[in-house]
């Protein structure tokens, strides 16, 4: 990923927060057929490992998972993300040259990617999991909630991932580069938005007051 200086994230907590708040993920592996891309909900567990571990689960009818990949995996993760207009800057009616551009956040975790068939091990990814997004909600569902049959009958569709995390690159592209006036212009046109996106990306732009 392309990553100039100002808008490089390195800092840990930053990047496993960007990567829990992102939800889905794209899984990409590079095959003697091409590139093959699956967007998965994914699990990072950072009590193993550097860099923590992603744990997930993909359709067993699938192709990606059987395929022999080159090299390792790639997990795209995007966060928050917005139009930026050249009207926002100060700059505009100082001297006029400028142009839009895209704010946005994203980190790219590369890793060797193992496929899983065990049914215990494919039982405790999919738990985690469904427990993770299901904490928020006032009566949470746990798979344990359907008929343990069910449940093994449905562990036979899918196949299991797990990839260490041994490369991670961190983008948190917020107008960093622009002079102070125009971060405070990119800021407030993002606030008045329609979009809660675009209000998101608002909160993160550096201004004076923050």
């Amino acid at each position: 990923m392309y990553t100039p200086p100002a808008f490089r994230e390195d800092d840990p907590h930053a990047l496993r927060q960007i990567m829990r708040e992102a939800r889905l993920a794209t899984l990409v592996t590079a095959t003697a057929e091409g590139l093959l891309a699956t967007p998965l909900p994914l699990i990072l567990d950072d009590s193993e490992g550097e860099h923590g571990v992603l744990y997930g689960h993909l359709a067993k009818a699938n192709s990606q998972w059987k395929v022999p990949v080159i090299g390792d995996a790639l997990v795209i993760f995007s966060g928050p993300e917005a139009y930026i207009t050249p009207s926002w800057y100060a700059a505009k009616q100082e001297h006029g040259k400028v142009v839009p551009t895209w704010n946005y956040v994203a980190v790219h975790a590369h890793g060797p990617v193992e496929f899983f068939e065990e049914e215990d091990r494919l039982l405790d990814a999919v738990s985690r999991l469904t427990s993770l997004h299901e904490q928020p909600r006032e009566k949470p569902w746990a798979v344990t909630d359907a008929p343990d049959h069910y449940i093994r009958s449905q562990l036979k569709g899918i196949v299991g991932l797990r990839l260490p995390i041994s490369r991670i690159e961190g983008k948190r592209k917020m107008s960093q580069n622009r002079p102070e006036a125009d971060r405070n212009g990119v800021a407030a046109g993002l606030a008045e938005s329609e979009r809660a996106s675009d209000r998101n990306v608002a909160d993160m732009i550096p201004t004076g007051s923050r």
